[in-house]
């Protein structure tokens, strides 16, 4: 089948590769030439484990292309995914749907009757009605439009679109089920569940998804507030409930508030589509409010764990990225720490394994170290703020010696206090135990 992929954002990018490699003929538009050049030439714009090598070896068969012409690109697809950015707007909290727009009326100038219009980007509840209403507009006739949210995850985003929990397809007629099934059918051999529903419902499955897990993440940061405050340890409390089948593990594990281009941005559009149905959401209200909170305060959790005042100090911190795996920044728990350690004085030595030329623009007047023992150097406290893989295993001995102070601050509960403590440093972790006042 010949599908078009507007975009080549994570979403896009990933989708249209995957898609290929399920042996559909896949052509992926962006209107930034630096973009497609770069693609063209075999250069990665995000970093995600195994895409290099997925889109090089469908660009080899023949069925990955890349291109700025839309209408050349979309030439015979029988469906059409828009998957360009949503971001937040300022002020209010909805998604700017600006770009989905642009690229709605780019395309209407050469879609053709039969074409499936497909919404990929995370859109609010009645943006599929807005586009048949833009396409109708233009003139287009004979079109339909269908919503297929994704849900992948950064870092494991291949494996997620290849072995989803779900699919979900929101369409109001029979011809956009048939096309996005048969784009799918691939994956009937490892028994995905295909969900049909009504575009709304697809688009609000979405948010309310993304909201739940959210929720999960704000929930278990409580309780690991009050662990700290009763001396109990989150990391026990987390295993008794999510042993519970209908609970789960996932997302239960405390540590400096969620980040990335999903969460934030979700619960917000949620909240204020919830607004304008005047319908309260109030659980995802709070959710927000402790998250925001939470990565407000990470600074003063660092203050106290050295004692006293941080002027002067040096911190060191492992982990810009929001999360394992990923190079992105966005809404990342290292920003708000690392602007409140130099609101307080500090300077910071930093490291990332990949996300350090993202991170540079985002955190001007700090010191980018090669490795982590770089980063400890001389530091009064060192900070991991992400869980790397290679920030599992490090020496604890050579942080010692290489720091000026004692002070470890595991924001994601990577190690066992006994482990630092052998060493001579002092750990504190989250929710793991009473922390000093």
């Amino acid at each position: 089948m010949r599908i078009a992929m507007i975009g080549t954002g994570y979403v896009g990018l990933v989708s249209g590769a995957c898609l290929a490699d399920f042996g559909h003929e896949v052509t992926c538009v962006d209107k930034d030439q630096g973009k497609i050049d770069r693609l063209n030439a075999g250069e990665m714009p995000i970093w995600e484990p195994g895409l290099e090598a997925l889109v090089k070896a469908n660009v080899e068969r023949g069925r990955l292309h890349f291109t700025t012409d839309l209408a050349s690109g979309a030439e015979g697809a029988e469906a059409v995914f828009i998957a360009v950015g949503t971001p937040a707007r300022r002020g209010d909290g909805h998604a700017d749907l600006t770009f989905v727009f642009e690229a709605v009326r780019e395309l209407a100038k050469s879609v053709k009757p039969g074409t499936v219009v497909v919404t990929k980007s995370t859109v609010p509840v009645g943006t599929g009605d807005r586009i048949a209403e833009v396409l109708a507009e233009e003139g287009v006739a004979g079109v339909a439009v269908a919503s297929n949210p994704e849900f992948l995850r950064e870092g494991a985003a291949i494996r997620d679109f290849k072995i989803p929990d779900r699919i979900v397809v929101g369409a109001e007629d029979e011809k956009a089920r048939e096309v996005l099934r048969e784009i799918y059918r691939p994956l009937f051999l490892n028994q995905a569940p295909i969900l049909f529903t009504g575009r709304r419902t697809a688009e609000l499955t979405k948010y309310a998804a993304n909201a739940f897990l959210a929720t999960k993440i704000s929930f278990i940061n409580e309780v690991a507030n009050l662990c700290e405050a009763v001396d109990a340890d989150v990391q026990d409390v987390a295993r008794g409930i999510g042993l519970d089948n209908r609970i789960g593990a996932k997302f239960l594990h405390a540590g400096p508030g969620y980040g990335g281009s999903c969460f934030p941005k979700d619960t917000l559009a949620l909240l204020q589509t919830a607004e304008e149905a005047g319908v309260e959401q109030r659980i995802v209200s709070t959710v927000v409010s402790v998250n925001d909170n939470r990565k407000a305060a990470l600074a003063d959790r660092v203050e106290l764990a050295v004692g006293g005042s941080l002027a002067g100090k040096r911190i060191a911190v492992l982990g810009l990225a929001f999360k394992p795996n990923t190079d992105d920044m966005r809404d990342a728990p290292s920003i708000p720490l690392i602007d409140g350690l130099k609101d307080k004085g500090a300077s910071v030595a930093a490291f990332d394994p990949v996300a350090m030329n993202q991170a540079e623009p985002l955190l001007p007047g700090i010191d980018f170290t090669r490795d982590a023992y770089a980063a400890a150097d001389g530091a009064d406290a060192l900070v991991i703020v992400t869980e790397w893989d290679e920030f599992r295993a490090l020496d604890l001995g050579r942080l010692a010696r290489a720091m000026r102070g004692r002070a470890l601050i595991d924001l994601r509960n990577v190690y066992e206090p006994a482990e630092a403590e052998r060493v001579g440093l002092t750990y504190f972790g989250i929710g793991r135990g009473r922390l000093p006042h």
